[in-house]
């Protein structure tokens, strides 16, 4: 399955790493340390959002407050005291974001196994019937709504707090060429807009011949690591043919994907 992937004449791997600066550089030397070959190219920037005022309330009012991810962690800790969340019902979404609150002396956290909106719902404290309670989502702007619109099935009043906007990158038209020149041969997808955006500029975009060849490969030959379930039926939908499941965003779960790829070729 994977040989037919691997364009390089030596047959390793070779990963394109697009999450943002910090992570990326986090996880590269990661995959330096077991000897698997990366590039960094981060798709896209954080910016803050929220203003101080709309923090304070919703962080203060509300008794649960839900963490979708540790950039979500970052940018409210910038806007409110986390003394004030000691005392109220968090929960994180994955691992990693669990940890982002620990540094900050948080403890008493609920974090589900499967890292995403299905998992949290799994979670007894949000899976049961409310009566009116509020309950505060921390993500970026335009996140996913599913998770939402569930808790408000089941009776929660949901009000998100944006802390931070995601601002995309501008990349040249040939980008796709330049990254098989890199001999790139796996791609990590963290979230479903870094893989709409990667379809964008590998094959949607793609009109002159050579293009369309090279669409074909980032289709049909390109290993694509994604991190959740929902993120590969979307993959599929694109007509990616090597999509592989990493159960998870956080750093450990994506190199023993990588490792079981490098393993495979």
């Amino acid at each position: 399955m994977f040989n037919n992937a691997i364009p390089n004449k030596n047959n390793t791997l070779n990963v394109l790493i697009t999450r943002p600066t910090q992570k990326a550089q986090a996880l590269a030397k990661s995959l330096a340390n077991i000897n698997i070959a990366c590039v960094n190219q981060p798709l896209f920037d954080y910016q803050p959002l929220a203003d101080h005022q709309t923090s304070k309330r919703l962080l203060t009012n509300n008794n649960i407050i839900i963490f979708v991810s540790v950039s979500a962690v970052e940018f409210a800790t910038k806007m409110i005291s986390v003394n004030q969340w000691k005392y109220k019902k968090i929960i994180a979404v994955g691992r990693a974001t669990k940890e982002a609150l620990q540094q900050l002396g948080i403890n008493n956290i609920l974090c589900p196994e499967q890292e995403n909106s299905e998992g949290l719902l799994t979670l007894p404290v949000l899976s049961k019937k409310f009566h009116h309670e509020p309950i505060t989502i921390v993500r970026g702007a335009s996140g996913r709504e599913h998770l939402a619109e569930q808790l408000t099935k089941q009776g929660a009043i949901v009000t998100y707090l944006e802390s931070y906007q995601c601002v995309w990158r501008t990349f040249t038209e040939d980008i796709s060429k330049q990254w098989f020149k890199q001999q790139i041969n796996c791609i990590v997808v963290t979230s479903n807009a870094i893989l709409e955006k990667l379809i964008q500029l590998t094959i949607v975009q793609q009109e002159h011949l050579e293009a369309q060849q090279l669409a074909a490969y980032w289709r049909s030959q390109c290993v694509w690591v994604v991190a959740s379930q929902r993120i590969a039926n979307t993959a599929r939908q694109f007509g990616l043919t090597h999509v592989i499941i990493s159960n998870g965003a956080n750093k450990d779960a994506i190199i023993n994907t990588l490792k079981q790829v490098e393993n495979a070729k």
